[in-house]
């Protein structure tokens, strides 16, 4: 018996990303600044950049971003909503904005890589043989249980987050994660920017 996984998301999202359900992630590798201060989060404005062509999916991850930005303590601001979208891709001119608003710092993230994994689980064979006797075979067949090998099929999408403090003028942390066969768009942002968080936190850059 060969099971796998069906992969289908209507949305324009999904279609870019090849996102689907059932995730996980992980971290490939992480950075921090040897010399970053803690970064203080209260009362400060952050904008969430989700490096994308895709306008709809640019949106939805960087409203699921920005809300995770919130959450710990920032006042997270979606690019879309300040950047039209040739203005994002001025370097110089999203710079100056930025600081002319009061901000302090970005979060980035982008589709680093998307892979397909293919896993096989070996079968597994249970009882023992009594050929013998009529009868004690008759109760080792019925007994005996043969479980056959399977693929199972996974979607794994790599994203690369970066963090810049605007105040410190650098980047901060950077982390390149992984995720196992992920959501929606908004739930898939929301649990990589969390993962990011926790690990940021255990490298002393933020607080829970």
């Amino acid at each position: 018996m060969k099971k796998s996984r069906l992969f289908v998301h209507a949305t324009v999202a999904a279609a870019v990303l090849g996102i689907v359900a059932c995730s996980s992630t992980t971290f490939d590798s992480t950075w921090r600044a040897p010399d970053a201060r803690p970064l203080q989060l209260s009362g400060k404005k952050a904008v969430a950049i989700f490096v994308n062509k895709n306008m709809t999916l640019r949106r939805t991850a960087e409203d699921a971003l920005a809300r995770q930005i919130s959450a710990h303590g920032a006042q997270g601001v979606a690019a879309y909503t300040i950047f039209g979208d040739e203005d994002i891709r001025d370097q110089a001119m999203v710079r100056a904005k930025l600081q002319s608003l009061g901000f302090s710092g970005i979060v980035i993230m982008r589709v680093a890589g998307k892979e397909t994994q293919v896993n096989y689980v070996p079968g597994s064979y249970y009882g023992s043989p009594y050929y013998r006797t009529w009868g004690g075979y008759w109760g080792y067949g019925w007994g005996a249980v043969y479980d056959p090998g399977y693929l199972s099929v996974e979607k794994v999408v790599k994203i690369e987050t970066l963090v810049y403090s605007l105040d410190q003028d650098k980047l901060v942390w950077a982390g390149v994660s992984r995720t196992v066969d992920p959501t929606q768009v908004d739930s898939f942002v929301t649990e990589v920017a969390k993962a990011c968080a926790e690990q940021m936190e255990k490298d002393g850059l933020i607080h829970a």
